[in-house]
């Protein structure tokens, strides 16, 4: 007989099955930044109306990305994100609107960046 604690739970999922985090689909090596051209924009989008600083376009290895992205958001003081998309493409987010000193920087460190957006 069952213990009143213990419930039985039938799942239709075999073990391997399971859903598992996201798949990161990092590079194995980053291309030279002169190669690279990057889109800064600014997006409320899904954001409860706050602003963020979008750059998009990178082709990086993810240390290299995190790397870079701690850089970005110490210049402007801000925190921030590095999101992965499903379609392979690698985005940070700088929290508020940086875009004129994040496009300046970048241009510094030999990236071809350029505003986009409204």
């Amino acid at each position: 007989m069952r213990n009143k604690n213990e419930k039985l739970v039938y799942s239709t999922r075999s073990g391997d099955q399971r859903k598992q985090g996201p798949v990161r689909k990092g590079r194995l090596q980053s291309k030279p930044p002169a190669e690279q051209s990057l889109k800064v924009m600014r997006s409320k989008k899904g954001r409860k109306g706050k602003t963020v600083t979008v750059i998009s376009g990178f082709a990086l290895t993810e240390a290299d990305l995190k790397k870079l992205s701690k850089q970005l958001k110490a210049l402007c003081g801000a925190g921030g994100a590095i999101k992965f998309e499903d379609d392979g493409s690698q985005l940070i987010e700088v929290q508020g609107d940086h875009r004129p000193k994040l496009v300046e920087k970048l241009k510094s460190l030999g990236y071809q960046a350029k505003l986009a957006g409204g």
